[in-house]
């Protein structure tokens, strides 16, 4: 879909999830939730697909690694000791004449990003004109232009972020005001004061109001690795380093939710804690640094569309930070974040419950307070950077043309699709056993409604990548015709050799091979 613009392309992914049942508004029935949404027949099964191949490349093949489903409701303090409470905020603003909010972070960090795109366009126009002699780096530090909105773009989010640390909203806000930063829908600076809001959602724990508890909405899993960081250690025998994984759902109370799945109330983690001896935590940190690129590598999205950004305001808590960004349809956005959080979290856990939290270390012979490693992926925002490259509009060689979505062979919602010729003269029966001998192995649907072609279209639209039609000549030979979903090719072979043959290139094992 490179000819047309990136808006009506994500307009494109937002109708094909809807129309294949990958997402639904939740309570569309009743005209819908805002920034919640519900994972149709096709979607869940993407989804559990995207979690287990990251489950298996974090746990299982790991040998120091091992899991933990941690609940959603914590003790009250445990978010005053992470700092939850007291500054899990965003920096909100109005505008006076659409009367809409915006974050002012991301109305910035849009601004700055655009500025970045002015300057990838300059730089392409370059190679375009000096062709295979062009020196990207050295264009990118010595054209006066590239150089003008690149120092710009960091100079802007220098002021703005200097502003928030320091409390100074003001001048803050006077940062889109010297900038001339607008609202997308009036085209005007007519800003607010900017203030500050927490995300948390609160809740009630008690049957009687008066005596319930004030409780949260968890929003993020994280904490629940590090409360229970000894129940691990000391169950598991386990030696530093070593982590603790976890994938579950998280809440924040975003006033301003947008971008489709990628920014929600409602969402789901990945996240794992990697616990190690004070002083190794930036060899750990390159790791697994390194590590997670290659595994988002791996599902073959395209390597020009990951980019790291390292941190250079860290939060208070680390001493190295970045994210691995994806280009999505709206721009580089953040998809994973890796972090060296030192021994803030276990120290801070130690303080507020007035408990030892520490690892005495049989090689030193001496306890201290481990530092931590962290990476954590959204699941939802990596279903829609999956989804959202995948969809494809292909113009065929009859000048024809099909919805294709292209997604990883290993984690398509159904693998194989059985298609029977015609329902009659025994080939659905026949489709059946197929089936039946398949679905051990693989998800497995069997398409009997309209002519071959249209069927071969609609698994094409859903990411099917194996269509397997059975035809009269299967009835005499025990063959089949195998189709596969990219390259349309078609190749027939025996029944019995269906198995091993799907087995190379549409099960997580070859997925997961990639990474070793």
């Amino acid at each position: 879909m490179s000819n047309i613009s990136p808006e009506e392309a994500f307009k494109r992914v937002i109708a094909h999830a809807k129309e294949y049942g990958f997402i639904f508004q939740s309570s569309e029935l009743y005209d819908g939730l805002s920034a919640v949404y519900d994972y149709g027949q096709n979607g869940v099964l993407l989804k559990n697909n995207l979690r287990t191949y990251w489950w298996k490349a974090m746990v299982q093949l790991q040998g120091n690694v091992v899991g933990l489903d941690s609940a959603i409701f914590m003790h009250p303090t445990v978010w005053k000791a992470s700092g939850h409470v007291d500054a899990f905020n965003d920096p909100m603003i109005d505008n006076k004449d659409s009367k809409k909010r915006y974050r002012a972070d991301v109305l910035v960090e849009d601004y700055a990003e655009k500025l970045r795109q002015k300057a990838d366009k300059e730089v392409e126009k370059a190679k375009e004109r000096f062709g295979a002699a062009f020196d990207e780096a050295m264009y990118r530090s010595t054209n006066p232009r590239v150089v003008e909105y690149l120092s710009k773009a960091d100079a802007v989010l220098t002021r703005f972020n200097k502003a928030l640390e320091a409390g100074d909203f003001a001048e803050a806000r006077q940062v889109l005001i010297d900038e001339k930063i607008t609202c997308p829908v009036s085209g005007s600076a007519n800003w607010t004061e900017l203030r500050q809001f927490n995300l948390m959602f609160a809740t009630k724990m008690g049957s009687v109001a008066e005596d319930a508890s004030d409780l949260y909405l968890r929003p993020e899993t994280a904490q629940g690795i590090f409360v229970n960081f000894l129940n691990v250690q000391k169950t598991g025998r386990m030696k530093l380093p070593f982590g603790i994984a976890q994938t579950g759902k998280a809440f924040r109370n975003e006033i301003v939710a947008r971008q489709f799945i990628f920014r929600m109330r409602e969402f789901e983690q990945m996240e794992m804690q990697y616990f190690v001896r004070p002083g190794s935590e930036m060899e750990w940190y390159a790791h697994w640094k390194h590590a997670r690129m290659q595994w988002h590598l791996a599902l073959g999205l395209g390597a020009d569309r990951y980019r790291f950004h390292d941190h250079e305001k860290l939060a208070h808590y680390a001493n190295a930070a970045a994210d691995i960004e994806f280009q999505f349809p709206f721009g580089f956005k953040e998809l994973e974040g890796i972090h060296s959080r030192t021994d803030f979290d276990l120290s801070r856990h130690e303080e507020f419950s007035g408990r030892k939290v520490q690892y005495f270390d049989p090689e030193t012979n001496e306890s201290y307070t481990p530092y931590v490693v962290e990476t954590s992926v959204g699941l939802d925002r990596l279903f829609l950077a999956v989804l959202a490259t995948a969809l494809d509009e292909e113009v065929l060689e009859d000048g024809s043309s099909r919805t294709v979505l292209r997604l990883p062979y290993a984690v398509a919602p159904t693998q194989v699709a059985i298609l029977p010729l015609l329902k009659k003269d025994g080939l659905p029966e026949l489709a059946q056993t197929v089936y039946n001998e398949l679905r051990w192995d693989f998800q497995v649907a069997v398409d009997e409604k309209d002519a071959i072609g249209k069927r071969y279209r609609r698994q094409d639209a859903v990411g099917t990548p194996y269509c397997v039609t059975i035809d009269h000549q299967s009835l005499v030979d025990e063959t089949v015709t195998l189709r596969d979903r990219d390259s349309m090719k078609q190749i027939r072979l025996n029944i019995k050799d269906l198995r091993s043959n799907l087995q190379e290139s549409v099960s997580m094992t070859s997925l997961l091979k990639k990474l070793i």
